[in-house]
């Protein structure tokens, strides 16, 4: 790799918002925030309104769609008008 044209490549703490759920790793992003975690350490931290620990999907509160029912009202409502242009 050429010198000079990349970003730095750090440790970095991401940390939701809502559920203080907290993620070390690492990443180009910068912060002039910092925290300490629990290893002693001084982190800069990255603030995201959703993680894991908070999105619906992973804790299990997704509502789920009647897509099926859509789909059949859509085909009562239009199907016979796209079949009687054939």
């Amino acid at each position: 790799m050429r010198d000079g044209i990349h970003p730095s490549y750090g440790f970095v703490v991401f940390k939701d918002a809502s559920s203080e759920f907290t993620v070390l790793t690492r990443s180009t992003k910068k912060s002039d925030k910092k925290i300490t975690m629990p290893d002693g350490n001084e982190y800069p931290v990255i603030d995201v309104e959703i993680s894991s620990a908070s999105h619906p999907f992973f804790t299990g509160k997704e509502k789920l769609l009647d897509t099926a029912g859509r789909v059949e009202r859509f085909n009562r409502k239009y199907g016979r008008q796209i079949s009687e242009k054939k």
